[in-house]
This record gives structure tokens, sequence and C-alpha cells, in this order.
């Protein structure tokens, strides 16, 4: 009987402190979804470094393998469509942005950076009255989110603890419901929005592991 790969095993989850070239080439030779696990988070780490251009091919590999894939490390969920249309957004191509977003919309009701950055594309591409709805939308949900998890789990308050997210959002629906919208300014509202909920992915899943290591070194009666 074949041998799994130990490297298969490690967890993708910890992919983003190697180089995306290296963490593709790992899962090159693992299962179809360590492969898009890996895609994933090479295209998550282009990204979060300002390389939309080279997260684009990642996500969409990932897409091609799995279109209906997930993030499965996160309690934040995002699909890989979503993935694939930010990525176009950031590098100014609105129409393949749209069809993408569009698509993760379709798959999966509560991908809230879906609806955020489906909205940023039609409030830039001139269908402001559906872009506004969209942007709200997503808002809403995020912060909603962050509400529901910070009271009703144990890593509730990893996620966004001084509420800086929040805060901003709450700024920028009030921003929404006047008569005389600033479009420059919610749009790069949203923007920051949608960066800092990714940002807060890998930010809050650092902090619950550092937690537990504390707590499990207090049970262990090491100071």
């Amino acid at each position: 009987m074949e041998k799994a790969n130990p490297i298969c095993r490690r967890n993708r989850a910890s992919a983003l402190p190697f180089s995306p070239l290296i963490f593709v080439l790992i899962f090159s030779a693992c299962s179809p979804s360590f492969q898009v696990g890996g895609e994933i988070q090479a295209g998550r780490y282009a990204l979060l470094t300002g390389k939309p251009d080279l997260a684009l091919p990642h996500f969409q590999r990932a897409a091609e393998l799995d279109g209906n894939y997930i993030l499965d490390f996160s309690p934040f969920q995002e699909g890989v469509w979503t993935y694939v249309g930010r990525a176009y957004y950031a590098t100014g191509r609105l129409a393949d942005a749209r069809a993408a977003l569009e698509r993760a919309r379709s798959r999966y009701e509560h991908d809230y950076l879906a609806r955020l950055y489906l909205g940023l594309v039609l409030a830039r591409d001139g269908d402001r009255n559906r872009g506004r709805r969209e942007i709200e939308g997503g808002m809403r949900g995020i912060s909603d989110w962050l509400d529901y998890i910070t009271y009703n789990t144990y890593y509730g308050h990893f996620w966004d603890p001084l509420r800086e997210i929040r805060s901003e959002i709450q700024s920028s629906l009030a921003m929404t419901s006047g008569e005389d919208l600033d479009w420059h300014k919610l749009i790069a509202s949203a923007e920051w929005v949608g960066e800092k909920m990714e940002e807060e992915i890998d930010k809050a899943r650092r902090d619950k592991v550092r937690d537990q290591g504390r707590q499990s070194e207090g049970r262990n009666g090491k100071p």
C-alpha cells in the first residue's frame, strides 16, 4: 500500500508563512482538495501583498479544480469565485469581476464579501442603485456576522476585537442613508472593509492559536 506523502498531511491553513511558489509545488503532489487549498493560499498571499495579477491565476486554477470551494480553515466563509472576482476587480477588469462575483453570489448567500465586491464593481461600472444595495447588504452581513460570533462563540473575541471594522461599517451605512452620497468615500470605505476582513482571517487564527498555546502551558504548570 502506498504511503501518504507526509507533506500532504500538513494543515493547509498554515500556508501563509511559506513562499507561494514552494507552497504550490508542495501541494501539487497532493489530493485535489489540497491542491485547491494550496492555490487559494498562494493567491491570498499575492492578494494581501498587493499583487492581484499574480493572485488571479492561482484563484482561477482553484476554481477549475473545485468551483464550489468555500474557505474551510476559517469560520468566516468566502468562496473561490469571490477570490477570482476580487482579483479581477483589483486589476481593473470590471466585466470579468462582475461575472465571477455574480456567480459567487448565486452559489452561497452568506458570502458577504461577494456582495460587497459585487457592489463595488457595479458602482464603478455605473449601476449605482444596485451597487449601493449590494454594498449595504455586504456590510450589514459582515457586521452582523462579527456581532454573532462575538457573543455566541469562544473564538469570537479574536475577530475585530477593537470593533474597528464594525465602526467603519456603521459610518458607511449612515453615509448611504443620506441624499448626497459621497461615492468616492463609500468605495474607499468598502474596499478598506474588504481588505481588513481578509487580513482578519489570518490575524484571528494566529491569535486563537497563541491563546490556546498559553492555556496549554498553564495547564502543564509552565510559567
